[in-house]
């Protein structure tokens, strides 16, 4: 006996292609930034712990949009919120060009960093497009999602690595790639469906009101994945902002090597992200989420302690690998009930971007008196906790629409 599936219609195939581009835009720009980042400490003369507070910028963005993402994305809906927050973003890359080619300062990139965190609300919002399409379509496609944006990572880095092996001015690499990001998002939103699914018959509704919102937050599933996605995104985040850095001062690689290591990262991310697909459905998420997070603790060792550049190359692979699943299960996890996608979604980034509050000025902070490398060590506190709250991700049975009485009978 054989089964086949149902093709997706062509609006349903564009929504989930928009989606993956959204998705790999997202990535590609903040990639730009990430694999520059030397380059921008050279420009400012900046010590570790003031590129720490510097980057902090971007993560104090990144926490005022997931906290107002949920009540954004009620009021707006998630095509509207993608249009006007990352043509915003956008905008701020575009404008930091000129800012760090001709006034090369603290507080005027500083503030533009703030403007590009504010991505975190299109993070929320294009997730909840990518799980509403997953539900319109009928398969697994989130991990591939988010594939799209380790993708998107992957040639940003290796386009910043190779201008900056061609000295291609930075200003020059920032404004023209804000240009491209803002064109292209304004092209891929007239491909978006809404993201808000109509209910069941019978079902009983999601939380509407802004304290109904925020009522999930007493839910202890919900703080325990966002356990998990802090975690992880300290792992994923620490990579992201000082493995570049981290490759020149502690292990003597030039700029341009440390942002090839860089997106050798990312092409890990990329390629756990593909094959998580399908280790997720043979394993199932609970054993992949404590399997990503011992891989996380043997590469970031082996990257901390080994002085053998072969070595922290295999190291880098497996903290890439396991870095991979956590943000993705733990979204797809937050997602299990859509009546309350949008506040949970909200909710479980709102505690995993703390990590991208918390984590650059700590690891400055500690790095400016250890090295960058030996400050990493922190993360293995948070991978840990990830692992310890890995049972949470257990998928949940969707509700079910209220049974419809039975007529009376004589």
């Amino acid at each position: 006996m054989s089964t086949t599936r149902t093709r997706p219609s062509a609006e349903l195939r564009h929504w989930r292609d928009a989606v993956f581009t959204i998705f790999a835009l997202c990535g590609f720009v903040f990639a730009t930034w990430a694999s520059r980042v030397p380059t921008v400490r050279d420009l400012l003369g900046a010590s570790t712990q003031e590129m720490g507070f510097l980057i902090l910028g971007m993560s104090a963005g990144s926490i005022v949009g997931v906290v107002a993402a949920s009540h954004v994305v009620a009021r707006l809906g998630a095509t509207r919120t993608i249009l006007w927050v990352y043509s915003a973003v956008a905008a701020g890359m575009i404008l930091l060009g000129p800012i760090v080619a001709f006034v090369p300062a603290f507080l005027p990139i500083f503030l533009v960093l703030i403007v590009l965190g504010l991505a975190s609300v299109v993070d929320v919002a294009m997730n909840l497009s990518g799980a509403a399409n997953e539900r319109a379509i009928g398969r697994t496609i989130m991990p591939l999602f988010h594939a799209a944006f380790s993708g998107g990572t992957v040639l940003g880095a290796a386009i910043g690595a190779f201008l900056e092996h061609l000295d291609v001015p930075i200003g020059v690499h920032f404004t023209a790639i804000g240009i491209v990001a803002l064109v292209v998002n304004l092209v891929l939103v007239r491909f978006l469906q809404p993201a808000e699914q109509p209910l069941e018959e019978g079902a009983e509704p999601g939380p509407s009101g802004f304290r109904s919102r925020l009522a999930v937050w007493k839910d202890p599933r919900v703080i325990l994945i966002g356990v998990i996605v802090l975690g992880m995104a300290f792992v994923e985040g620490s990579a992201n902002d000082w493995l570049s850095l981290a490759m020149v001062d502690g292990h003597g690689f030039d700029n341009a090597g440390g942002a090839a290591v860089l997106s050798l990262f990312l092409a890990a991310m990329t390629a756990g992200r593909i094959g998580g697909v399908f280790v997720l459905d043979r394993f199932g998420r609970v054993p992949v989420l404590r399997a990503s997070a011992a891989l996380a603790v043997v590469g970031l060792l082996l990257v901390i302690v080994v002085p053998v550049d072969a070595i922290v190359i295999v190291g880098v692979v497996l903290w890439g690998v396991g870095a991979s699943l956590g943000f993705p299960v733990g979204m797809s996890a937050a997602a299990d009930d859509p009546r309350t996608a949008t506040a949970t979604v909200g909710a479980v980034a709102t505690i995993g971007y703390t990590a991208f509050l918390v984590g650059p000025p700590l690891i400055g902070l500690i790095g400016e008196h250890t090295g960058i490398l030996l400050a990493l060590l922190v993360v293995l506190v948070l991978i840990a906790a990830a692992g310890l709250a890995s049972g949470a991700a257990r998928p949940i049975a969707r509700p079910a629409a209220a049974p419809v009485p039975a007529e009376p009978t004589a």
